[in-house]
């Protein structure tokens, strides 16, 4: 089955990312793969993420294709206009690439690069109803498409960026657009969480597209403090970053970075109207296998149902 149909028949769903190389070399993609192969349902592919130039978003699905994956590509805006944008989608559903997520894209300023030009002819919203139209065969122009895409569209929220109404009044935006699945930025303080999913569940969003609750495994407490300070919309408690600080050595804290997560997992599956759970190893890839081993994943990654 294809991710959309998974989420249509109400399988607990198992997402993760794949950053692509600096570089054209397609091993590492490959090498990557086995890490994600039969544990997971999907695996995004990150475009330029944090705008550092890295192999195409779309020639990386290609080959996890190869490799037995079903990817996602994402799609951001800051590199493209509508024009680029329309022509990759379709170049990407071609190549039989069947699931796009919808992004704005981290800003230049971030990257190796930025001096760069940013685009942003469209949002990630504007996006979303984008590639809509043209699933139903129609460009942004007006113009029909013969052979439209068929593409299922997913999009990202943020619990945690203040003011939470505004949060909530831009995902029901995303999902009146189109968004039939959607990935959180990674959960660290469940409580605002709970609350949010609290608003989603009070304007029958979960019943209109899949939410899926970022995880992020992390390494060491210069990571969590980092987040913290420099990453916007960003909420991580302090006995977390105490509990890494507390664990030891470089590989105690690694150990217990990967608790951390498997207990964000098991909070997070208890909680009414998460579809399912978006890894997020950032860099970080070959954790996944012991992370879903270890939350209890791996049998519903198998085909578990959530009821």
């Amino acid at each position: 089955m294809t991710l959309q149909e998974k989420i249509k028949s109400g399988k607990f769903i198992v997402t993760s990312e794949l950053g692509p190389p600096q570089s054209a070399n397609e091993n590492v993609i490959r090498k990557k793969a086995k890490y994600f192969k039969d544990n997971i349902d999907a695996v995004n592919i990150t475009d330029n993420q944090t705008a550092i130039v890295r192999l195409s978003s779309i020639a990386s699905a290609v080959i996890a294709i190869q490799e037995g994956l079903e990817p996602v590509i994402q799609m951001t805006c800051r590199d493209r206009n509508r024009i680029a944008i329309q022509s990759d989608l379709l170049g990407a559903a071609a190549l039989g690439i069947k699931n796009v997520l919808c992004l704005t894209g981290d800003y230049q300023k971030f990257g190796n690069h930025p001096e760069a030009k940013p685009v942003f002819d469209i949002d990630s919203i504007q996006l979303i109803s984008a590639v809509n139209h043209m699933n139903k065969g129609q460009f942004i122009s007006g113009d029909k498409i013969k052979t439209p895409p068929e593409l299922f569209i997913g999009a990202a929220a943020n619990p945690f960026a203040p003011p939470m109404e505004m949060r909530i009044i831009r995902l029901i935006k995303k999902i009146k657009a189109g968004a039939g699945f959607i990935q959180t930025q990674p959960v660290f303080n469940i409580d605002i969480f709970k609350e949010w999913m609290k608003r989603v569940r009070e304007n029958g969003l979960h019943e209109k597209t899949a939410i899926l609750a970022g995880v992020m495994p992390v390494k060491s407490e210069k990571a969590l403090e980092y987040m913290k300070k420099d990453v916007p919309g960003v909420v991580i408690p302090e006995n977390m970053i105490n509990r890494m600080k507390n664990a030891g050595g470089k590989k105690e804290k690694r150990r217990e970075g990967v608790k951390i997560a498997s207990e964000t997992i098991q909070e997070l599956q208890d909680i009414d109207g998460v579809k399912g759970i978006h890894l997020m190893p950032l860099i970080w890839e070959k954790i996944t296998p012991r992370l879903i081993e270890e939350s209890g994943l791996i049998s519903k990654s198998k085909g578990g149902s959530n009821g």
